[in-house]
């Protein structure tokens, strides 16, 4: 049984302070109970015939800020539902943040921020040279990575899955869909309980220093509604594979 984990501070929550951290063999990072969850839910896997990997674990609220300032500025890739490219410039500043929210985090609203989010794959499935990408195509029932994903459900749903869920298994018109997202629920649940607008803007006011967050007037007029599209889990994620 694990040890009650102590709640994490707003720095904490907002990816400001990676102090409740623990580093992996291959360096990824995350808190260590999610740590402890992974090596067992990846030994299932082995001996299912998978290799679950992690494509990306933890991540700073300054590496999610120079992701979103980038497609903000058309200097990283902004695609659309089917993958076609958007020209930035051709975009007002609404359709700009809400293309941007479809696939990234607004710095500091990341559940990567928390050590209990993951990217996953199946390493035995890659080839040589081949790389990663964590789109739809490769999680998609013909996909690449579909039967570790069939499998992770079917864990899931027997509730074996030791405390993995996908909080972005539906597409409610906000995030898009991300079947490689798991979450570690016992603490993750915490951790959005523990966020809130105060938290969110004073991380936003730290951005400052860092060159600013790009859309900032945009996403104060549509707070709202991004909380609710964007942010928010719906209650009972953490119960199914694919719902």
């Amino acid at each position: 049984m694990q040890p009650v984990q102590s709640a994490l501070t707003p720095a904490q929550l907002t990816g400001l302070d990676d102090s409740h951290l623990q580093t992996l063999a291959d360096g990824h990072r995350l808190r260590p109970a999610v740590i402890d969850a992974f090596t067992a839910l990846r030994q299932d896997a082995a001996m299912a015939g998978f290799e679950l990997a992690i494509a990306s674990s933890y991540r700073s609220f300054e590496r999610q800020l120079a992701i979103w300032n980038g497609k903000a500025r058309g200097l990283r890739e902004l695609r659309d539902d089917a993958g076609a490219l958007l020209r930035v410039d051709e975009l007002t500043a609404d359709q700009r943040l809400l293309a941007i929210l479809r696939f990234s985090a607004i710095p500091g609203t990341s559940r990567h921020h928390w050590g209990t989010d993951i990217d996953v794959f199946d390493a035995a499935a890659v080839h040589a040279g081949y790389r990663v990408q964590l789109t739809p195509a490769e999680v998609a029932d013909d996909g690449l990575f579909a039967p570790l994903h069939a499998w992770l459900d079917r864990q899931m749903a027997a509730g074996h899955s030791h405390g993995f869920f996908r909080p972005y298994r539906e597409d409610r018109g906000g995030i898009a869909p991300e079947r490689w997202h798991l979450s570690y629920a016992p603490l993750a649940v915490q951790c959005a309980a523990n966020c809130s607008d105060a938290v969110f803007r004073a991380a936003w006011a730290s951005a400052e220093d860092r060159g600013g967050l790009e859309l900032r007037e945009e996403i104060e007029a549509m707070w709202p509604s991004i909380l609710s599209r964007y942010i928010t889990v719906p209650a009972g994620w953490a119960a199914s594979g694919r719902g």
